[in-house]
């Protein structure tokens, strides 16, 4: 620049001595050219210099906007840089995109993705890499394979990145597909690529290849491949698997620990998953939500609300996020304990469809089915939407109250009023309802228009309806179409079996045994547990391991006099129909309920309400049992079968006879 100020004071007086006279000297042209060739290289070096400043300014302000995270600006100032065709580096364009996915910003991603690829501009593979990532991120699988395919240079990242993508979306195949050609590729999978592709794993064949393949390479040890084999191991139901694999090694980790104990809790192995997380405490690890949420889980499938109503201890510890509050929320529900279901759910600042659903299906299964449908309103005035499980939750409620015209109006009007079409369980949910309430009619018709088939827990359902009705020839088709979908179940040849004994069909009594014999099903023995203490106690019917079942049946032999002092008379009818007798009593006495309560009996006291969870649905000798306790007793009883909570007190249960 000052090259150029200097030239021009030069130039000044040549120029002034050019215009004097009427013909210049030879030796002013001479000057003069001598000067313009030299103003006009001042000149072009000026220019340069101004453009390489103007490139830097440029530059300068698209960089600033990135790193602000100033989309508006960054993409007004990439316009400039377009025109001048001019580049950033990979690392600010890496800025811009997250700041593309942080706002949901697809068009301006997009317009990144063609800058950087104009005029023949090749960017390096990081930022291509960055570019399929933003379109994963944006679910614009199309896309990104579209950009993959370009790439003349693949690296781990690429492959990994793709291979998630497809994993997540769920499309196991793709995922799968892209393991082996980045294989053919050359390029070798690391801990990430594993993790993401074993979750796509959904063949236990193709799972153990893959474990295979990772032997080989030496990840077994990587904290998230191992977790994400006992991930999918527990997901196939191969707990001994998952198992081998967390025991291989001494872990130090915790991501592991949780891995292990979820897997065991998501497959209702309560006692595992509560063992596990013992060993875990033992070995010197803290518990985070995720350990918490599993172990609530575990406590839930076991129905242990003394260990639950601990573990909700160490949760106090948190800042309670949704999971963790819904999983809380659940094995309140789960155990029976309304009164602590219903202020967890009160004091939860966010609540989402899972917390609604889940606080609807509680009150419906321990008796409350108006509270349910009332929460259903509130619901809606909340704004959340119901979900699939919030109306099946909603139609259990009716069903097992006996609401018939509400049932109706909620299974017809679920598509209008929130977008649902009826599935297998919503049907199954209307023919018990129409089954209890005594349409066995209109039931069947409702299983013959089901624009599904009909699976053997749909007949089930209309069995049981006809047993309580005593509609013998309905009940005889019903078991037999069971007995066709569902060859081994047990508690159809029984319940058919009573139904051809209570019509004095022996013949066909005998032939339906041998059929069991022959096809060695066996019936399913009733185990009931009760929770003392902190500790299980597990009875089943002809078992006496138990440790005090002798002073146990002296208190249930104790307890029945009394309960026949004030009317009970055992109900013969839930009892095998060739029995005779006093053989009729004793089967009826010594079903594992009534153990499990004499035990509470001894083991609690008045004051604390006696807890049993039973594998086998409760009959009515036992309902009735229950409700007379509860009355001579003073005591609270809750008893939680397969499909309902019964809260007995005062003489009365919360099902108002109805289940």
């Amino acid at each position: 620049m000052k090259s150029v100020l200097r030239f021009k004071a030069k130039l000044i007086p040549v120029l002034g001595l050019v215009s004097i006279g009427p013909s210049p000297p030879l030796f002013a042209l001479g000057h003069l050219l001598q000067y313009l060739r030299c103003y006009s290289g001042a000149a072009t070096k000026w220019q340069n210099e101004t453009g390489s400043i103007k490139c830097n300014d440029l530059l300068n302000e698209f960089t600033t906007y990135c790193y602000q995270r100033d989309l508006p600006g960054a993409m007004k100032a990439l316009n400039s840089l377009q025109i001048h065709k001019i580049w950033a580096d990979a690392v600010t364009y890496s800025e811009l995109i997250k700041c593309c996915l942080a706002r949901g910003a697809i068009e301006q991603g997009k317009r990144v993705h063609q800058h950087v690829f104009s005029n023949g501009y090749e960017p390096k593979t990081f930022l291509v890499n960055t570019l399929i990532n933003m379109y994963v991120k944006f679910n614009m699988l199309d896309e990104a394979q579209a950009l993959f395919d370009q790439m003349s240079d693949r690296n781990v990242v690429s492959w990994t990145t793709m291979i998630a993508a497809y994993s997540s979306a769920k499309i196991n195949n793709k995922a799968l597909e892209f393991l082996i050609l980045m294989l053919r590729d050359g390029v070798r999978p690391n801990m990430f690529t594993y993790s993401s592709v074993l979750r796509a794993c959904d063949d236990l064949s193709n799972l153990r290849q893959l474990h295979c393949s990772i032997l080989k390479v030496g990840l077994e040890f990587d904290v998230f491949v191992r977790s994400a084999l006992i991930d999918v191991y527990s997901k196939m139901g191969q707990l001994e698997c998952a198992l081998c694999t967390f025991n291989e090694m001494v872990t130090g980790d915790l991501v592991v620990w949780n891995s292990i104990i979820g897997g065991f809790a998501q497959n209702s192995d309560g006692d595992d998953a509560l063992t596990l997380f013992k060993r875990m405490k033992r070995a010197g690890f803290s518990a985070d939500q995720s350990t918490l949420t599993s172990v609530l889980r575990a406590c839930t499938s076991l129905a242990l609300l003394e260990v639950g109503s601990q573990v909700h201890v160490h949760v106090l510890k948190f800042q309670r996020d949704l999971i963790l509050n819904n999983a809380l929320l659940d094995m309140y529900c789960k155990c029976g304990n309304l009164e602590d279901a219903h202020k967890i759910f009160t004091r939860m600042v966010e609540k989402d469809v899972i917390s609604w659903s889940t606080m609807i299906i509680g009150y419906a299964q321990n008796g409350f089915s108006r509270k349910a449908l009332e929460l259903l309103k509130e619901m809606k005035v909340s704004g959340i939407k119901p979900n699939y499980i919030t109306v099946l939750g909603v139609l259990f409620a009716c069903s097992h109250a006996g609401l018939v015209e509400d049932g109706q109006y909620y299974f017809r009007s679920m598509k209008k009023l929130f977008g649902i079409d009826p599935g297998r369980e919503h049907y199954g949910c209307m023919v018990d309802l129409l089954g209890r309430s005594g349409k066995l009619d209109e039931a069947v018709k409702l299983i013959h228009e089901m624009e599904c088939e009909p699976d053997a827990v749909t007949w089930r359902t209309l069995l049981g309806a006809c047993r309580v009705h005593r509609k013998m020839d309905l009940a005889e088709y019903a078991a037999k179409q069971i007995i066709k979908l569902d060859p081994s179940d047990a508690g159809t040849y029984i319940l058919l079996s009573n139904i051809y004994a209570h019509t004095h069909k022996w013949e066909d009594v005998v032939d339906l045994r041998k059929s069991m014999r022959e096809r060695g099903v066996k019936k399913e023995p009733g185990c009931s547990w009760v929770e003392v203490n902190k500790q299980i106690h597990a009875f089943i019917m002809g078992d006496n391991s138990h440790p005090q079942i002798e002073e146990i049946k002296k208190e249930l032999n104790q307890i029945i006099w009394r309960l026949k002092e004030v009317g009970y008379v055992p109900d013969t009818n839930f009892v095998l129909q060739d029995l005779e007798g006093e053989q009729m009593e004793d089967s009826l006495l010594y079903h594992s309920e009534k153990i499990a309560v004499a035990f509470g009996v001894l083991s609690l006291s008045r004051e604390k309400t006696i807890r049993i969870r039973k594998n086998l649905r409760i009959c009515g000798d036992c309902h009735l049992f229950a409700k007379l306790l509860a009355q001579i007793e003073r005591r609270s009883i809750v008893i939680r079968d397969p499909i309902r909570y019964h809260h007995f007190q005062d003489g009365i249960c919360s099902c108002g006879d109805y289940w």
